[in-house]
Parts: structure tokens; C-alpha cells; sequence
């Protein structure tokens, strides 16, 4: 099935839906970064090489969250089955803004929930919960990918072709 999923990710309406995700993915967490602390920051405190590894990062992580969503969405065509590891791309947006987000705002959350004990200054500027999210976003793909492998869903043959 993950061959007929990939086909279809030639069409060229899931190349659009894939491209906007990508650059909605891409501004989520380029706006999150700038929340938490500009890259004009980042650079004059850190240096060019985590500057350098906080965008790759979101560009990699945007094309997995964009590839994520055009699987669930070619499965779902093929087997009228939504993939459930597409949930976890969410799930990895949430947690960078409730991590490396913007601090003052997690703060300030937490403490409406009754949590106080948040740690505000972050490493790197959150290059390490980045990289956390990042496994989350991979362990959603394997899933999805292993659901597209293993999907069991009726094939409804023609009449001369089921005896």
C-alpha cells in the first residue's frame, strides 16, 4: 500500500496541499523561534552553527509535518482510513510552544494550571526541545508509515474476478 500512497503524491492537488502545509508549518515555527528569542539573538549569542541548526531544523521538521499529512491524506483516499500517527504532528507543534516557545507566555499558562516550576532560560534557545520535537514528528512518521503498510481495508474486486 505505501507504493500507492507515494503515486498518489503526484497529483498535483496533494503537491499544493503539501506546499501550503509546508510554508504554514514553516511560519508556526519560525514565529515560535522569534517568540522565544529572535535569530538576530541567537546568532550574536550562539553563533552562526546554531542559528544554522535551529532552521534546518524547521525546514526539515516543516517537510516532515507537510509529508505527514499528504500520507495521512493519500490513505485516506485509497482506504477511507485516516492515518493515526499524522495526530503526533500536532502534538509536536504543542509541545514547542508550551517549551521553546515563548517563555513569559509558558509561564504564564502553567501558572493558571497550577504548575509554577518552569525553567526560563532555556539551553541554546530551545534547540534541545526542538530536537525533542523533532523525535516526536519521526516516531509519527514510522507509525504512519507503518500503518500505511499494514492497512487491512476491503477491496471490492469486480464480479468475473471473485470466483
Amino acid at each position: 500500500m505505501i507504493k500507492e500512497v507515494l503515486k498518489l503524491q503526484k497529483d498535483k492537488k496533494l503537491i499544493i496541499q503539501g506546499l501550503l502545509f509546508f510554508i504554514a508549518f514553516l511560519s508556526i515555527f519560525t514565529i515560535v523561534d522569534h517568540l522565544n528569542t529572535s535569530y538576530a539573538i541567537i546568532l550574536d549569542e550562539f553563533g552562526g552553527w546554531i542559528l544554522s541548526v535551529h532552521i534546518l531544523l524547521n525546514v526539515v521538521m516543516s517537510f516532515l509535518s507537510a509529508l505527514m499529512y499528504n500520507l495521512s491524506s493519500g490513505l485516506l483516499k485509497l482506504s477511507s482510513k485516516e492515518g493515526k500517527g499524522s495526530f503526533l504532528t500536532g502534538i509536536a507543534i504543542i509541545f514547542g510552544i508550551v517549551t521553546y516557545g515563548c517563555t513569559p507566555c509558558v509561564v504564564a499558562f502553567l501558572s493558571v494550571v497550577g504548575i509554577t516550576l518552569v525553567v526560563t532560560v532555556l539551553p541554546f534557545a530551545g534547540l534541545l526541545y526542538k530536537v525533542i520535537a523533532f523525535g516526536i514528528l519521526i516516531l509519527g512518521l514510522i507509525i504512519l508509515l507503518l500503518e500505511i503498510k499494514y492497512i487491512k481495508c476491503k477491496v471490492n474486486l469486480p464480479k468475473e474476478q471473485k470466483n
